[in-house]
């Protein structure tokens, strides 16, 4: 025969620290991740904002001459995308994972308009002042695509743009 439960079993604490945690564990680890996944996005965002004007930083760096005709070299196009994804000419790991050179754009405006174009180191070119401008679109991937779970639907954009001076 089964005994009655002692009446004092509804008045024992002895295992309420271990339901509470069970009952406040999701909602704390839901926090955590959350809290890292916010992290990672404005990490990678800076990063990619800074990639965008070291590239438009060293496009603009190039010498004057290779700018003939409002024409950027092909040369100095792939060192750029170089520098922009992976922080060196001819780096092969990117900055942030999956980041291709497919996702860099690289273009060149010249404004021969301006009244700055018959001044200083653009004094005399027929083509005007060059601006090159360096933009990226990247897939954000987060922190739970590693373990198998992609919700990532973010991108991270950013562009940048210099004047070139032909440091």
């Amino acid at each position: 025969m089964m005994a009655f439960p002692s009446p004092f079993l509804w008045t024992d604490r002895r295992g309420s620290a271990a339901v509470e945690l069970a009952l406040v564990a999701p909602m704390l680890i839901i926090l955590s991740f959350g809290a890292m996944e916010v992290g990672k996005y404005f990490m990678d965002e800076h990063a990619v904002s800074k990639a965008v004007r070291d590239g438009a930083r060293f496009a603009a760096r190039q010498p004057f001459a290779g700018y003939v005709g409002c024409a950027m070299p092909s040369a100095v196009e792939t060192a750029t995308k170089d520098i922009t994804r992976t922080g060196e000419i001819g780096g092969t790991t990117a900055r942030i994972p999956g980041w291709q050179d497919s996702d860099i754009t690289v273009s060149l405006n010249c404004d021969s308009g301006g009244s700055y174009s018959n001044a200083g180191i653009y004094r005399g070119s027929a083509d005007g002042a060059p601006v090159v401008t360096v933009s990226a679109s990247v897939q954000y991937r987060s922190i739970l695509s590693y373990i198998g779970f992609d919700f990532s639907t973010a991108t991270l954009n950013a562009q940048s743009e210099a004047a070139v001076t032909g440091i």
